[in-house]
């Protein structure tokens, strides 16, 4: 079963008076890197809180947000860091002169969680952390559920691309054995005169025409193929993370079309080819989703 690398979860968890919101989006990404933006009385947690999403996830890039309310006895009173505000405020704009992005808006700077100071309260960290586990666990999960479901729709989709595949590689099959005879025969005709010749080397010109056979033979490169979808097909189905090896089979495969391509020499390879090169440029894009 496939997992895709993209989604999104997010979970509220509350206790004696505290709120924890956690969101969590992940992107594609070649390893498993994990940024973190919480509040500072939660920064002796944040390696424990990447590990957490590490342990579930072997693949993406990850970006934690964490937000924590306290209940109004708690003391905790919240004031703007004006200086830390401007910088950030001159900081985007010179960002959005760069890279001519939208004007600079409020909600860019609530990103930061330096824009705001937070008086000492009654409330001690530990409590802050407990809930926090608690929304990241469940934000972890309905993150999980959803690349799961997103990665059921690119196994779908893939198992299409692989059999228009098959299908073209097929016509391959039935086509080459055909083509090759039809190429002899043609270069028969063309050396009729000089086969006449009884000075002529008939043999010579029989060698002559096994290599031009061997030229146009992609016998092993059919074989190739078949093995190579067929591992792909395995790969779809196993338990464990199989983006990478998908992405090695797809090369292998694109590899033995492309040698399948430059021996065609005939109109029905040629279309058959192509087919299967646009399939697998799709395979190629979709395998990138894939955790």
């Amino acid at each position: 079963m496939l997992i895709s690398m993209t989604g999104f979860g997010r979970a509220t968890a509350k206790l004696d008076g505290l709120t924890a919101t956690v969101e969590i989006r992940s992107v594609n990404n070649r390893f498993c890197e994990v940024a973190v933006r919480a509040p500072r009385e939660l920064s002796r947690w944040e390696t424990e809180m990447v590990n957490r999403v590490k342990k579930e996830f072997s693949r993406g890039r990850f970006a934690v947000q964490v937000q924590v309310d306290y209940p109004p006895s708690s003391g905790a009173e919240v004031t703007v860091n004006k200086d830390a505000a401007k910088r950030y405020v001159k900081a985007l704009k010179e960002l959005r002169k760069t890279t001519g992005t939208s004007r600079v808006q409020l909600e860019h700077l609530l990103t930061f969680p330096d824009v705001f100071n937070r008086a000492d309260s009654s409330v001690d960290d530990e409590s802050v952390w407990h809930v926090t586990q608690a929304a990241l666990n469940a934000a972890i999960e309905g993150l999980s559920e959803m690349r799961t479901r997103e990665g059921a729709a690119l196994q779908r989709d893939l198992e299409k691309r692989v059999s228009q595949i098959e299908k073209q590689l097929a016509v391959v099959v039935e086509r080459a054995p055909i083509r090759v005879a039809e190429a002899r025969e043609r270069l028969r005709d063309r050396l009729a005169d000089v086969l006449a010749d009884e000075r002529v080397n008939a043999d010579r010109l029989e060698f002559e025409l096994v290599l031009v056979a061997d030229k146009l033979e992609v016998t092993e490169e059919i074989v190739r193929l078949r093995s190579h979808i067929e591992q792909f097909r395995e790969s779809l189905s196993a338990r464990e993370p199989a983006g990478r090896k998908l992405n090695f089979i797809y090369q292998e495969m694109n590899r033995e079309v492309n040698t399948i391509g430059s021996k065609a020499n005939d109109a029905v390879l040629t279309r058959a080819v192509v087919t299967m090169k646009e399939e697998l440029e799709k395979v190629r894009e979709q395998v990138e989703n894939v955790e």
